[in-house]
């Protein structure tokens, strides 16, 4: 049981995730494990997503980044109420601005990039809200059955 990330880089994206989060309504989850057990990330993406209840917030506009980092598949995707209001181009746009990060074996920088990018969007597409605005999700990365988090 192994992680490509360090406790502190595991940290960092964490409260990147709560930076993102203070601008915005929406809500964004990071799932590491070392393989994907579909043969699409995407897929496998869906499934962690419903995993973690991710459809169940108030707006539907919770963001998932996926890594199965041994097997160098990755995915991003949104439900349904951020989907409806991003450009067209928008996911794909964001994937690529992670996966350079990734080719340069950069993998905190890259979701940390595509966390800012998202955090963008969704402030855009849904506010923050003092009076109405709750942590609907956890903020810390989840792991798959292989994978364990980093020790400190």
């Amino acid at each position: 049981m192994t992680t490509p990330l360090t406790a502190e880089q595991e940290a960092s994206l964490i409260a990147a995730i709560q930076q993102a989060e203070r601008t915005t309504s929406g809500e964004i989850r990071v799932h590491l494990e070392d393989t994907c057990p579909t043969p699409e990330p995407l897929d496998r993406a869906a499934q962690v997503f419903a995993e973690l209840g991710m459809h169940k917030t108030a707006q539907r506009n919770g963001v998932l980044f996926y890594l199965a980092w041994k097997t160098r598949q990755f995915a991003v995707i949104g439900d349904a109420g951020i989907n409806a209001t991003v450009p067209d181009d928008f996911w794909e746009t964001t994937k690529e601005a992670v996966l350079e990060q990734f080719r340069g074996k950069q993998l905190a920088a890259g979701l940390a990039r595509g966390i800012q990018l998202v955090g963008e969007q969704l402030h855009r597409y849904f506010p923050y809200d003092a009076a109405t605005d709750q942590n609907e999700l956890d903020d810390s990365i989840s792991y798959g059955p292989s994978t364990s988090p980093p020790r400190p």
